[in-house]
């Protein structure tokens, strides 16, 4: 009997060497210094902050360098595959604007020629390579049962051992082929495990491109490489995926570090190339004295639905990601507004190795800025297209007063320094409703007057304004003089460092008198421009606004 013996009967249906393989997926055509990275999930749910944080850079490093990002699905763990979880993935990535060059991009949608993208279709790769391993005596089956494996465990506490399979403790590593083989074709069930060469008195190095020089015992344990059904663990089946797809940088969260000497001496043993490796510290939040990491179960904002919901833009939180990962973007983008992050090259040198707290009051500042820079146009249509999805009633007011939403959503915009009123798309509609009769005439109940304006007061001001000073031809300086004009006429001071001088003179100041017309058009003291709202709503909304206030 020889180990091949014992590989082809573990592995029948495998006729293909690795060489095979090794030459069907052959070198990337990429010119020198091209990254190549993934974002590898298990199709468990969606996608939260800490995932995008790494689909997001991992796609950053490759397309700054010309090279592929590409989306390959890990789901060898049958058992936490929920339904439309692929699907769950790709619609979180694409609609943050992740481009995927290559790999998974639908439920059942795949590009690129490195495929099969999905682990589950790729296990006869996994099996000819770990036929392999058996072959050359560097893998083995092992028939230890849960129980056995529990007695193994409980002695190792109790002696204060280092626990899991290996040395003495690994008793099928010193079965003979005769007893292997007569195990298995007693049907015995089993698992093929790595016969793992390390020592634990030795130590591996290694640098990682975030977190520097890295040193750990190296890995005596021999881990399990094929499971009992059949698939591979994801520890050997990522380490020939990204060997037979060419993967140069892997950027994944630093839960992974542990397992460096396990998947360097998966390489090792399998003759691989090494790749880079680039471990992101954890985005961490505030929580009472302490920090701790941002949790999808505690923290709201951690699920990227959040932030579709409350209609902050995707871009805006791709500006706020790239402001924790390197810390010279924030100065970058100050010196070029008009840059994309496309323009700025990341550095996994400016990323901080002891993670980022997350600051939501920032990302509401960096999309306040973005929203206040799109067109009124775009402005329209990316709130039109949220609407449609989050707020119908808006949605419906959009499409039937479209001319005036956009000259609405357009006042104090085409300038150099745009007024900045939404941090989201959701905020809108509060800052805007009174804008559509459909729902002022519904809300117009409470109109908060200037102090020093009483109703009558208020009434008087706005009848003399419609009848005498307003008209739908003036220029906003000849609107503004003619306000000027109104309140001397009344009493009220059209300058306000002569009314700040002489107040006991006056019955208040052009700001009175220009809130008091502002409260009865919109309730609201604060707006944005008060002769661009006029201007859209025109005299005949006006006259029932009035006669709405004088109810």
């Amino acid at each position: 009997m020889t180990n091949k013996d014992l590989a082809n009967l573990i592995f029948p249906n495998i006729d293909k060497s690795i060489d095979y393989y090794e030459n069907l997926y052959a070198e990337r055509d990429l010119k020198e210094g091209s990254i190549v990275s993934r974002f590898a999930p298990s199709p468990t749910g969606f996608v939260h902050m800490g995932s995008l944080f790494s689909a997001f850079l991992a796609s950053k490093v490759a397309h700054d360098t010309n090279g592929i990002f590409y989306i390959r699905i890990e789901d060898t763990d049958q058992e936490r595959k929920v339904e439309n979880g692929v699907e769950n993935i790709i619609r979180d990535l694409t609609n943050f604007g992740i481009d995927i060059d290559e790999g998974v991009v639908g439920e059942n949608e795949e590009i690129g020629k490195y495929g099969p993208y999905v682990q589950s279709k790729r296990r006869d790769i996994y099996q000819c390579y770990a036929k392999d391993l058996i072959e050359k005596g560097l893998a083995y089956p092992c028939f230890c049962s849960s129980a056995e494996l529990d007695e193994i465990r409980n002695i190792q506490e109790v002696n204060k051992e280092e626990i899991g399979y290996y040395g003495s403790f690994a008793k099928c590593r010193y079965l003979s082929l005769e007893e292997q083989i007569k195990k298995i074709e007693n049907g015995e069930k089993y698992v093929i495990r790595l016969k793992s060469p390390g020592d634990i008195s030795h130590r591996v190095k290694i640098k990682d491109l975030i977190k520097g020089e890295l040193e750990f015992p190296e890995n005596n344990l021999d881990i399990v490489i094929i499971k009992s059904d059949g698939l591979p663990t994801y520890h050997f089946a990522h380490a020939i995926d990204d060997h037979l797809m060419h993967t140069t940088h892997i950027v994944r969260g630093d839960e992974w570090v542990s397992s460096l000497p396990v998947h360097l001496q998966l390489f090792q043993v399998l003759n691989f190339k090494f790749p880079k490796y680039a471990h992101l510290s954890p985005i961490m939040v505030q929580d009472g004295n302490s920090k701790r990491k941002l949790s999808k179960r505690k923290d709201a904002y951690a699920a990227i639905s959040y932030y579709h919901e409350l209609g902050i833009p995707n871009e805006a939180v791709k500006l706020y990601l790239m402001t924790i990962a390197n810390s010279n973007f924030e100065a970058w983008y100050q010196s070029n507004p008009n840059g994309t992050i496309d323009d700025f090259k990341f550095d996994f040198k400016k990323v901080s190795s002891s993670g980022s707290l997350f600051d939501m009051d920032k990302l509401l500042n960096i999309s306040k800025n973005y929203i206040s820079y799109l067109s009124k146009e775009e402005l329209y249509e990316r709130v039109l297209q949220w609407a449609q999805k989050y707020d119908t009633e808006l949605y419906q007011l959009y499409i039937d007063h479209k001319e005036d939403t956009i000259a609405f959503l357009n006042i104090e915009r085409e300038r150099k320094k745009p007024r900045k009123d939404y941090a989201s798309f959701s905020e809108i509609k509060e800052n805007s409703w009174y804008m559509y009769d459909e729902l002022f005439d519904a809300k117009a109940k409470e109109y908060i007057l200037p102090e020093n304006i009483s109703k009558e007061d208020a009434i008087d001001i706005i009848d003399l304004y419609l009848s005498k000073y307003y008209s739908e031809n003036d220029s906003e300086d000849e609107w503004f003089a003619k306000m000027k004009e109104m309140c001397d006429s009344l009493g009220y001071a059209s300058n306000i460092k002569e009314y700040k001088e002489n107040k006991e003179q006056f019955k208040g100041s052009i700001v009175d008198i220009s809130n008091t017309i502002r409260v009865i058009f919109t309730t609201k003291m604060t707006t944005p421009n008060l002769y661009d709202i006029l201007k859209i709503l025109g005299a005949n909304r006006m006259k029932k606004r009035i006669d709405i206030f004088k109810r």
